[in-house]
């Protein structure tokens, strides 16, 4: 009997089945994509349509012509977003390499500390956490949303997890009997050991951090300072007419850096899989 993984009709059928999958999974990209081109009618006599229309151009200056400035939304985003990820991903990564390769006395506790902060939802501390910002007159800054990304309980949880059986603590003792110093060993040594964890991070931290309505819509009141959702929903807040065509132009121009940045890291993610199919 021929086995399951060379039947050419099992092959098939699990070909198609992830055709499927992908042509789902890419659906709501390609309607957000097409909706961006039609009309306001268009969208609301006919939601669905694979066919683009000719309004792309209209729905632009729709976009550009409101009291707020997208391109400014934008920048600001990628801002806000790359800071946040750089930040959480570098410290986390060096929360988890004290964890891992230090051996001290309340290690264990702080780890259960890390594990008891991230049972707690963050919207509940935002109420304190403004009025903190509010009295020392730091609202409508960008660090503000910068710096609380340095405690990332999840991220280190995650980093952790990765690094020891990742990173063998022989390798860390070889660079210290050489004489390297602790920060040159974390960043020339263990860092590029652990690419695989942090491209896998950075997605989800970029994707956080771009999506995040709540705290920039309550620490941030400038217009100037508006991040890319915010000018999405004020977009459907319009109490004249909403323009369904600028809301998907808007979220398509939301959608993409998150889209760039998947195809950067993605080769990572990959290699980290094979990696760890290989250790397994």
């Amino acid at each position: 009997m021929a086995k399951r993984n060379g039947n050419p009709i099992f092959k098939t059928i699990v070909l198609i089945i992830c055709v499927i999958l992908a042509a789902l999974s890419l659906l709501p990209f390609i309607i957000m994509i097409i909706n961006s081109t039609r009309s306001t009618y268009e969208i609301q006599q006919h939601a669905v349509s694979f066919v683009p229309s000719k309004y792309f151009l209209s729905n632009l200056k729709i976009l550009t012509g409101k009291s707020f400035n997208p391109l400014k939304g934008f920048m600001n985003s990628v801002i806000l977003s790359t800071s946040v990820t750089v930040c959480a991903l570098y410290f986390s990564t060096l929360t988890a390499y004290a964890l891992v390769m230090y051996d001290w006395k309340l290690r264990n506790a702080f780890f259960s500390f890390i594990m008891a902060i991230m049972m707690i939802p963050a919207t509940i501390t935002i109420i304190g956490f403004y009025q903190m910002v509010y009295k020392i007159h730091m609202t409508n800054k960008f660090i503000m949303l910068i710096l609380p990304a340095i405690a990332s309980p999840s991220l280190v949880f995650f980093m952790r997890q990765y690094m020891k059986p990742a990173v063998s603590p022989s390798l860390v003792e070889s660079a210290r009997i050489d004489g390297a110093k602790e920060f040159f060993t974390f960043n020339a040594i263990v860092l590029p050991i652990m690419k695989p964890a942090i491209a896998t991070q950075a997605i989800f931290s970029f994707v956080t951090s771009w999506n995040d309505l709540f705290r920039p819509l309550v620490l941030l009141t400038k217009q100037e300072k508006y991040t890319m959702p915010i000018m999405v929903s004020l977009l459907k807040g319009d109490i004249y007419k909403t323009e369904f065509g600028s809301i998907y132009l808007g979220l398509t121009l939301t959608a993409l850096p998150l889209i760039i940045v998947y195809f950067i890291l993605s080769k990572y993610i990959v290699a980290g899989v094979a990696l760890g199919s290989v250790k397994g």
